[in-house]
């Protein structure tokens, strides 16, 4: 699977959430904040639209830890080679 096209960017859902958009406006995961870190939670979709939690293009870095919700070390963090 392809990586998602970057830069990535984050949408607020609440106070603990951000859903990760890659650079066409696809949701490709969430950025929760769990406990004093923030983790990445990769989303895909089946040909159905299915959601499949750990799927999509950033599978790979599902889990990934940030210190913050900033885009550019969240697009730096998950789009690497």
């Amino acid at each position: 699977m392809s990586a998602a096209p970057g830069p990535l960017s984050l949408s607020p859902v609440n106070e603990g959430v951000f859903a990760v958009l890659d650079a066409a406006g696809q949701h490709v995961g969430y950025l929760k904040r769990i406990g004093a870190v923030w983790k990445f939670k990769a989303v895909g979709s089946t040909a159905r639209g299915e959601t499949v939690p750990g799927g999509g293009p950033l599978t790979e870095r599902h889990n990934t830890v940030f210190e913050r919700p900033d885009e550019a070390e969240v697009s730096a963090g998950l789009l690497v080679g």
